[in-house]
């Protein structure tokens, strides 16, 4: 799945990768249906090439979310949560929508990057909405099981080769392995 990490190293000068985590209100599952979570992509994608931020990866839960994102090249990233949270909730009829905060754990390392993929791909089998990842249309499992473009555009070894190889501006890849 994300044997791409393994052989490479892939960093920013934009600064580290971001784990985020935010919550729907009380953690009710505002995201609970596939319109929601499909509503939620295109924000994300919207938000993604505004601020110029690489998404890793990412899974919609029912009543939350992970992202895996570099620092944004346009804005600050506390802006461009704030944008993808506003953009969602705008178009959604529950009051309020998103917990007022979120979690950020900075990633420093091709290993905690796996770790973290790893996690958010798995959610959906952990909390027993599925059985396997890729069943779970709203994650960015099945770009790095296949390669597959989605709703949101994934920054990884597939985009890059499809891009001959370049990677977007400030970012540095290394191989790191055979």
């Amino acid at each position: 799945m994300q044997a791409w990490l393994a052989a490479w190293s892939v960093t920013s000068s934009a600064g580290d990768f971001h784990f985020l985590t935010f919550s729907c209100f009380h953690r009710l599952p505002y995201l609970g249906t596939a319109a929601a979570r499909d509503l939620f992509e295109s924000a994300l994608e919207r938000v993604r090439l505004r601020y110029r931020l690489a998404v890793a990866g990412y899974v919609a839960m029912p009543e939350h979310v992970h992202l895996l994102v570099s620092e944004p090249r346009n804005g600050t990233l506390a802006l461009a949560v704030q944008a993808l949270k506003l953009s969602v909730a705008r178009r959604r009829s529950e009051r309020p929508f998103w917990q007022a905060r979120y979690y950020d754990f900075n990633v420093r390392s091709s290993e905690k990057v796996t770790e973290k993929l790893r996690y958010l791909h798995r959610n959906p089998v952990a909390r027993g909405l599925v059985s396997r990842p890729e069943d779970w249309p709203w994650s960015s499992y099945r770009h790095y099981a296949t390669g597959e473009r989605g709703t949101v555009e994934i920054e990884s070894m597939h985009t890059a080769a499809q891009r001959g190889y370049e990677f977007p501006e400030g970012f540095e890849v290394e191989r790191t392995k055979g």
